[in-house]
């Protein structure tokens, strides 16, 4: 059976997913530079040159990061599988996700030179590796930019006064939250904003300005955006925004901030909506067509790499490889989001875990089992961004924005990007902590995005609440990240135990946090809070604080 989905061909792309009819990889080169360029573009990232090429390459790579995965299948692949990054022999920069093959995965090493094998299904070649019979090693590739180095790519700030302190979170919302509610994800975003503008003290007469991420109805993934819910209220907004090139999940609220201080609105409603538990019992009962089709337009479907948990595990691999790091590690972080979650009544998992559950529990792919995954559910968030004047009117105490970390450093291609971290967090971590005097230490709360434990680490290490590499001693018992410790970490259980509201539920944790709301989960006199939003994609983090 041929495998599913395949490459779509395109003019950019045809001659390399086309090139094994001959047995001969080829790579996009530079004329000018001679850099090899993956994926395929019109101009040379290097030297801006747009005189581009292909160029034959040996077919022999470095193998730079794997993971077995256990849980998902494509058509043609069942699993278990291995999903790799190859560092190209010629130029190391250009990394390949493929699969491995012919050989025990058990034997496979980081450093090992692996050479092409070319899999033809249909009008596709696809570029798959094996170890050489000689059983070659060779050195990893090297960071484009050192972990600890980002920092040093910060753009200075452009004006001595902050877009931040024009706004504040005068309210938040959430509506039920559930496994499989079987409800209109529309309605359970009416209800969140519903709650977030009385909480605000505000009519919906007041907002003018609707703000959402992704702004689709995909997957479970949202209620149609600010299109379905302005039809559904009828608020007329002088301002909106919708869309995933943003700062994250959670950068819709960035996004309301700079619409306020920019004069377009005085008051913003951003909201975000899952679905997706409702969503994947409807596609097992035949009531929902599955997403997807038989051609896909990135560069890691066609090698069963079909979730973000793939990604970050070939990330998480490199790190324990090269600071030694272990599955314990990402443990401390599982234990204490559930510890949290079961002081939380609104939290989906709340029973006791321990570190031989978490390690007993059923693999994913290789380091990731079942509990380093967040919880996929159905629920709203919404939060109100006003103008800080109107702010002060506000029944409830304002919660201020002190900065935000938004820039892009390293590339985005999942597979082209930072080695050892989640891509896009380093770079926006470093640009937070130049829009503000405050420090790491100044910090009471971490509501830090844990689509998976790894997520956390990389976000833990990135904001400098221990050095780069150093989380395997800093996590080591849980007791620095518990909400008596160093840095309270995701205090109302994480995406891993409360449930996945990506990025939205992180903020209203930190707002109910700094008002002193949290219940028995509260930590004491929490005045500032950190919030970090998404990874892999454009991701943003915002520094919140409680005094104007």
């Amino acid at each position: 059976m041929s495998r599913l989905p395949l490459p779509q061909l395109t003019f950019d792309n045809e001659f390399f997913w086309t090139s094994g009819a001959d047995g001969v990889l080829r790579i996009q080169e530079c004329g000018d530079c001679a850099a090899l360029i993956h994926p395929p573009q019109p101009v040379c990232r290097y030297c801006r040159s747009h005189k581009m090429g292909v160029r034959e390459v040996s077919g022999r790579a470095v193998l730079s990061a794997f993971t077995v995965n256990h849980r998902f299948s494509i058509p043609g692949l069942p699993a278990p599988y291995v999903v790799a990054q190859v560092a190209v022999e010629e130029d190391p920069r250009v990394r390949l996700t493929t699969n491995i093959i012919d050989c025990d995965p058990d034997d496979l090493e980081l450093g090992q030179v692996v050479e092409v094998v070319f899999e033809q299904n249909e009008d596709v070649w696809l570029p798959l590796f094996r170890p050489t019979a000689e059983n070659e090693t060779a050195a990893l590739p090297e960071d484009d930019i050192a972990p600890q180095d980002f920092g040093t790519f910060v753009r200075p700030m452009l004006t001595a006064e902050k877009f931040e302190d024009a706004a504040a979170i005068t309210g938040i919302g959430a509506s039920k939250l559930g496994r499989r509610l079987m409800v209109s994800p529309l309605s359970l975003t009416i209800e969140a904003c519903e709650q977030a503008i009385a909480d605000a003290g505000l009519t919906l007469a007041d907002i003018d300005g609707m703000s959402t991420y992704p702004a689709m109805d995909a997957m479970g993934m949202g209620e149609g955006g600010v299109t379905a819910l302005e039809g559904a209220l009828g608020i007329r907004p002088t301002w909106f925004n919708g869309g995933m090139d943003t700062f994250g999940p959670g950068g819709s609220v960035i996004a309301a901030v700079m619409a306020v201080a920019t004069g377009m609105a005085r008051h913003v409603l951003c909201f975000r909506t899952l679905w997706e538990a409702t969503f994947n019992q409807l596609m097992k009962e035949g009531r929902l067509a599955p997403p997807g089709g038989a051609r896909a337009n990135n560069w890691q479907a066609p090698f069963g790499a079909t979730s973000a948990a793939h990604t970050l595990a070939l990330n998480a691999q490199r790190h324990f490889h090269r600071y030694g790091t272990t599955k314990e590690t990402l443990g401390w972080i599982a234990l204490n989001q559930r510890a949290n979650a079961a002081l939380n009544p609104t939290a989906i998992y709340r029973d006791p875990m321990s570190m031989a559950d978490y390690l007993d529990a059923r693999p994913i792919t290789t380091p990731f089992g079942l509990y380093d995954c967040d919880v996929p559910c159905d629920g709203a968030v919404a939060v109100v961004v006003s103008a800080v004047d109107a702010a002060a009117d506000a029944p409830k105490p304002p919660v201020y924005f002190e900065a935000v970390g938004t820039q892009i450093i390293e590339r985005i291609d999942w597979d082209q990007t930072t080695l050892t971290h989640e891509p896009q967090v380093l770079g926006q971590a470093a640009h937070l902590w130049t829009r503000t005097s405050l420090r790491p230490n100044d910090v009471d709360v971490a509501e830090l995005y844990d689509g998976f434990t790894f997520n956390c680490l990389s976000w833990l290490e990135a904001l400098g609440f221990c050095g780069i590499g150093e989380a395997k001693d800093f996590l080591d018992g849980g007791t620095a990240i518990a909400r008596d410790g160093v840095i309270p970490l995701n205090t109302h259980g994480g995406q891993l135990s409360h449930g996945r509201t990506h990025g939205m539920g992180l903020i209203h944790e930190a707002v109910s946090q700094l008002r002193g709301e949290a219940g028995d989960r509260q930590v004491d006199d929490a005045r500032v809070a950190v919030v970090s939003s998404g990874g892999l994609t454009p991701s943003g983090v915002m520094l919140l604080r409680t005094e104007a």
